[in-house]
């Protein structure tokens, strides 16, 4: 049986996701100078599960998440994607590669581009800077557009959306919510 991953990161408490997510950055967080300890980790955890201002940590936190985002716009700007470009190009139509290994450095490199992104907006929203929402939304579209469903990325793009906008997760409408506080957030 097929492990339902999207169904785990829909059931895992709000401030664990937090914390896995941070985790997975700690490595392009330290590239750009934001070391966390596990306390410091658990604390911002905590603290955005609450819905409390993001404190000194958190917001250092921002800052590399912008760099990493920006970083990984401009691997997927070198093809001429744009991040939802990305997600609908398949790899055997992306250039650059003619072996076997050129074919999965290639995917390597983007797929580290999209789920940095992605990732990065969701962590992002979550500590109270919705500048890269948008980049949620289309890992939602995408995913249902494609599968009919969500994968972990567009299911954690989902808790983000709900979490910050405080959309109920029973909400029938809570795409549609979703859509209407992303449009808030770029007009404010």
């Amino acid at each position: 049986m097929i492990p339902d991953r999207a169904g785990n990161v829909a059931g895992w408490e709000f401030d664990k996701l937090v914390i896995i997510l941070l985790r997975q950055f700690k490595r392009p967080l330290e590239t750009h100078d934001v070391t966390l300890s596990n306390p410091q980790i658990t604390q911002i955890g905590e603290d955005a599960a609450a819905n409390r201002p993001p404190n000194a940590d958190a917001q250092s936190v921002r800052a590399a998440l912008l760099e990493v985002i920006a970083e990984s716009e401009r691997v997927l700007a070198a093809w001429d994607l744009t991040f939802a470009q990305s997600l609908r190009t398949e790899m055997t139509h992306m250039p650059g590669w003619e072996t076997t290994a050129d074919f999965l450095d290639v995917a390597n490199e983007k797929i580290n581009a999209e789920v940095r992104i992605s990732a990065g907006a969701a962590l992002l929203t979550i500590l109270g800077d919705p500048r890269h929402a948008p980049y949620l939304l289309q890992a939602i579209d995408h995913d249902l557009a494609t599968a009919g469903r969500l994968d972990v990325d567009a299911m954690i793009a989902k808790r983000a959306l709900l979490h910050a906008a405080t959309i109920p997760a029973e909400a029938d409408d809570w795409l549609d919510q979703a859509r209407n506080w992303v449009t808030q957030q770029k007009q404010a």
